[in-house]
């Protein structure tokens, strides 16, 4: 099989997982396709070398995170939101019951590295060396900024929380 054609399979098999991953980093349906995209991009162009590693998930993963991190240091300078254009109502949160609103609205207040730490720890189940590593940052930072945004995500919910309960 050519590596095109590798590429492709791996692409097919994995896209659901990242898009995953990537909305959890994005807040947004959009974004994460696009970042998911990107990071595809990525991966193409370097698939030969890359197709031929152990583990080219964790690789596609690694990917995924910095090209997060790279958009949100574009984004800052580059994007300019448009109020007047409506968006479609989605129905749900993609994933299941809609019960992840209170949780996203408190990640989306996160600074992209925080937000970044907290999916890979909690949601990818990495250790802190290995967030690390994805990251290109110390292990201190990995445990600061968890501690930081978990603090943060405590307060943001709890008082979420307190407001639905008073409606």
């Amino acid at each position: 099989m050519g590596d095109e054609e590798d590429f492709r399979q791996f692409a097919a098999s994995r896209q659901k997982q990242l898009l995953r991953t990537a909305y959890l980093l994005c807040g947004d349906w959009h974004g994460a396709e696009d970042l998911v995209q990107t990071a595809f991009g990525h991966l193409y162009r370097s698939w030969r070398r890359i197709g031929r590693v152990e583990h080219p998930d964790a690789y596609a993963k690694q990917v995924l995170y910095r090209c997060h991190l790279s958009a949100n240091r574009k984004k800052r300078f580059a994007t300019v939101p448009i109020e007047s254009v409506p968006e479609p109502v989605a129905s749900g949160d993609g994933f299941g019951d809609g019960s992840t609103s209170v949780l996203m609205e408190a990640l989306a207040g996160l600074p992209p590295k925080s937000r970044a730490v907290v999916v890979l720890r909690f949601w990818e189940d990495y250790s802190v060396a290995q967030t690390a590593d994805a990251l290109g940052v110390s292990e201190g930072t990995v445990k600061s900024q968890t501690s930081r945004a978990l603090a943060t995500l405590r307060t943001r919910i709890g008082d979420s929380l307190s407001d639905i309960r008073r409606d």
